[in-house]
């Protein structure tokens, strides 16, 4: 099963040091032990959250799987790590996780319409999403929804990079510069 997982630089989780490639224990219990990784991209940034500090893969969970009903968090006994995500990457996944499944709540960390960047990202979701960026690398992530369906039309992911966008400045979808009161 393809999933993410989040770390701490050099493939470290809560004081284990994971290898690329296969990775394998004994038990999976959700709340209590095995390899965690979560079924949404996104899920990632509740257990590491300043995406500047941590470091993001895709990884293939197998073995025994648990889940605890959380959010998308499973646990596994086999976690084969594949590929480092990009920050940019990372919201690309999620965004993508989002149009795949539109009637899925919503990940606590995308906000409705308009948001602001905050530990390194902002990530919003609505039929016209506004978001602004406070400091370069801050990473815009814009899901924007039909408004009738509210199904996801457009993903749009980009980073602040003081030139092309700069910080402090609100952008649409279409990366055009917005007014807002």
């Amino acid at each position: 099963m393809i999933a993410y997982k989040g770390f701490l630089p050099g493939l470290i989780c809560r004081g284990y040091q994971f290898k690329m490639g296969l990775n394998v224990t004994e038990k999976a219990n959700c709340a209590h032990n095995g390899f965690h990784c979560a079924e949404d991209p996104l899920d990632c940034l509740r257990y590491y959250g300043d995406i500047n500090h941590a470091e993001y893969y895709i990884v293939d969970a197998g073995g025994d799987i648990d889940e605890d009903g959380v959010d998308s968090k499973i646990s596994c006994t086999e976690l084969t790590i594949l590929k480092r995500l990009t920050k940019k990457e990372l919201f690309l996944h999620g965004l993508a996780f989002m149009a795949d499944h539109p009637k899925r709540k919503w990940n606590s960390n995308i906000k409705a319409d308009k948001a602001e960047a905050w530990n390194g990202y902002a990530a919003v979701r609505g039929a016209d999403p506004i978001a602004k960026g406070t400091r370069n690398g801050d990473v815009l992530a814009f899901a924007k929804e039909d408004g009738t369906t509210g199904g996801i039309q457009q993903i749009v992911v980009a980073v602040i990079d003081g030139k092309t966008l700069r910080p402090g400045i609100w952008y649409g979808v279409e990366l055009e510069k917005r007014m807002v009161n």
